[in-house]
């Protein structure tokens, strides 16, 4: 039973009694209901129960009945009922004036009723509202179950979930910021007691109360669901309806469908950027978006970043919003104030460009891969864009990431952070046909291939380290784990042997490709 004094009195046969005192009390919750009929039922009285007598073992000693009246105040009773016309015409006004002064309610009981009139009455009352409400709940259940079954990116998510249950909600993130909140009250009253713990649980807003439940994906928290302005009187039945709302809105971020956990701006213009990339809205018009939403980032030099993992399905998407949560997490990459999206072929950064070098900021991007600890055969790989300086260069930019991460796919080279200038030339030259390559490799390297095999592949071994590393001899020695004058022996014989002079820069051109020819040869073969 969960009903207030006040409600209570208002069911009959009870709605003929009278509250003589304590009607600041009223709102009390009334959890059982008993009769005295022991000396010692003070002992007994549990929280929120409200108790029956006739005044029999009171009615001769004032001082008993004001004991009682102490006890059960201080054991947390919903009130006390007297019934007169048998052993009191009358409550004392001492006992009256107690009550009051204790805000306990004390009521006046009606001859004519018996105590298993009053309390049926109360019991049918509680009957009809229990099952009104588990009526309520199967419709709102079924409600929640048709939502979680749509496929693909559902409308408004938290709105969605607020209307089914019926309550004013707010969504917080792990980092405390309140990313949704349709109630009346403002974040900071919301965030009392920031941090919290990862439990489900009542608590006070202002002179209300709310629940909160966390928003777990194994055992991380992603955030935090409030309902607000609940009803204090809630079954537990109930209280797992929002349970349930709160797996359902988990499921849909772990799914990926939206960051849900994005500012409402930059959600808005995630959305607009796949309709750009898609075809559906002109660089132009996204353009005057972002300016509208104040997203600056095409109104200065920018790159693409497009990283993807080996997972599929769910596992897939559960990675990149790893990923997508790192990148943000990350104290260097956070600065720059990228927008990150989901799309098909994996997620698609937008961030500044100059503020670091290629290589700087594909460390970055290499610390966070590194940071995720991922497992063997899900470890990512990223392709980094030209920089554009218009916004008219965003397809292009995103044609170069895709076309990056294809080729990285297929042959696997150059790390597992890839920027576009260093395929360039390789995507330029797969165009050639594999037979002049090979051709052109062999005529290049004629004077050392006539030479024992184990020779050949030390030496061919020491020519590409050495162009690797732009002609620097101490360079090259340290990465042989050689002595200097052994690798200068080595580039001499070199110069010999194939006839090219390492000083000028046609020469190391022609090597340079000879080398990347080898390597595109190996992968095709």
């Amino acid at each position: 039973m969960h009903l207030t004094v006040e409600e209570a009195l208002s069911i009959y046969p009870l709605s003929e009694a009278r509250l003589i005192a304590g009607s600041k009390g009223k709102h009390r919750i009334i959890k059982s209901i008993n009769v005295m009929d022991a000396p010692d039922i003070s002992d007994w009285i549990k929280e929120g129960e409200m108790l029956l007598t006739t005044a029999y073992l009171i009615k001769d000693s004032p001082q008993d009945a004001s004991a009682l009246l102490q006890t059960l105040n201080r054991r947390g009773s919903a009130g006390l009922g007297i019934k007169l016309g048998r052993f009191w015409d009358a409550v004392p006004e001492k006992l009256v004036a107690e009550a009051e002064m204790l805000n306990f309610p004390l009521i006046e009981l009606p001859f004519q009723f018996t105590f298993s009139d009053q309390m049926n009455g109360l019991f049918r009352a509680e009957l009809s509202r229990s099952t009104s409400v588990l009526q309520s709940m199967m419709e709102k259940q079924r409600k929640l179950m048709r939502f979680a079954l749509r496929s693909g990116r559902c409308g408004p998510l938290f709105d969605s979930v607020s209307e089914v249950i019926g309550y004013p909600l707010a969504v917080i993130s792990a980092r405390g910021d309140a990313i949704y909140n349709n109630s009346e009250y403002s974040a900071a009253l919301l965030l009392e007691g920031w941090p919290w713990q990862n439990r489900n649980g009542r608590f006070r807003i202002g002179d209300k109360v709310g629940f909160r439940i966390p928003l777990l994906q194994g055992e991380k928290c992603t955030g935090y669901l409030l309902y607000c302005s609940i009803d204090p009187l809630l079954l537990p039945v109930e209280e797992s309806l929002f349970v349930q709302g709160a797996e359902l809105i988990s499921y849909h971020i772990h799914a990926g469908y939206e960051d849900y956990f994005e500012h409402a701006e930059h959600r808005e213009f995630s959305g607009l950027l796949r309709r750009c990339l898609s075809g559906g809205l002109s660089c132009n018009d996204l353009s005057q978006a972002a300016a509208r939403l104040e997203v600056t980032l095409l109104q200065s030099p920018f790159q693409l970043l497009l990283t993807d993992t080996a997972a599929t399905g769910e596992s897939r998407q559960g990675e990149l919003l790893r990923l997508k949560e790192e990148f943000i997490e990350h104290p260097v990459l956070r600065e720059m104030k990228a927008i990150h999206v989901v799309v098909d072929e994996g997620l698609l950064s937008l961030y500044p460009a100059g503020q670091h070098s290629p290589d700087q900021f594909r460390e970055l991007i290499n610390d966070c891969f590194h940071n995720l600890k991922f497992g063997k055969g899900y470890y990512p790989r990223a392709a980094v864009s030209s920089t554009k300086v218009k916004p008219e260069g965003l397809k292009e930019a995103f044609a170069e990431v895709k076309e990056c991460m294809g080729m990285v796919q297929h042959w696997g080279a150059h790390g597992n952070v890839v920027h576009y200038r260093q395929l360039e030339l390789n995507l330029l030259l797969s165009q050639i046909p594999a037979e002049t390559m090979e051709k052109y490799c062999n005529g290049s390297l004629r004077g050392l291939l006539s030479r024992e095999p184990e020779y050949i592949k030390e030496m061919l071994h020491t020519l590409e380290v050495y162009l690797d590393n732009d002609g620097h001899v101490n360079e090259t020695a340290k990465k042989l784990f050689i002595h200097r004058n052994t690798a200068t022996y080595r580039i001499e014989k070199l110069s010999e042997l194939l006839d090219v002079d390492f000083k000028k820069i046609n020469d190391l051109m022609r090597l340079k490709l000879v080398f990347l020819f080898r390597k595109m040869l190996e992968r095709e073969t």
